[in-house]
């Protein structure tokens, strides 16, 4: 992640209310990126993060005033943001990339915002009804 321009996660997140740094995206061999790894990136530019995982964007809601989750981490560390249903998902996803490699040559993160704005627009017109979370 220190040197990738996005990233894409499509795994379970967990949430630790005893200690919110903790939380973190659940990978391979039972191993856990946790919020404090994330956090500790501070990348120097902005860049994607496709977090295709449940809980990310859950706070602990006996913390009203805190806003210490998996996305807010990603942000802190310099990524972009955006929420959509568990069941669309997919269909964004594959939107998404086809429009940043559309072209065949190496996809811009800095595309990201209008390949999201066009994929939620088919999903729009599509008339599935609301697909954000």
């Amino acid at each position: 992640m220190k040197e990738a321009d996005w990233v894409h996660f499509a795994c379970h997140g967990i949430q630790d209310s005893a200690s919110a740094t903790e939380s973190g995206l659940c990978l391979a061999d039972e191993r856990r990126l946790k919020i404090s790894d994330i956090i500790a990136l501070s990348r120097p530019r902005g860049g994607l993060a496709f977090l295709s995982a449940c809980q990310t964007a859950m706070g602990d809601e006996r913390l009203t005033d805190e806003a210490i989750h998996i996305a807010a981490g990603m942000l802190f560390a310099g990524y972009g943001m955006w929420s959509i249903s568990d069941k669309l998902s997919p269909e964004v996803a594959r939107d998404v990339y086809q429009q940043l490699f559309w072209n065949g040559t190496r996809p811009d993160y800095r595309e990201a915002a209008r390949a999201l704005h066009e994929a939620i627009g088919r999903l729009r017109d599509s008339g599935t009804g609301s697909f954000v979370t």
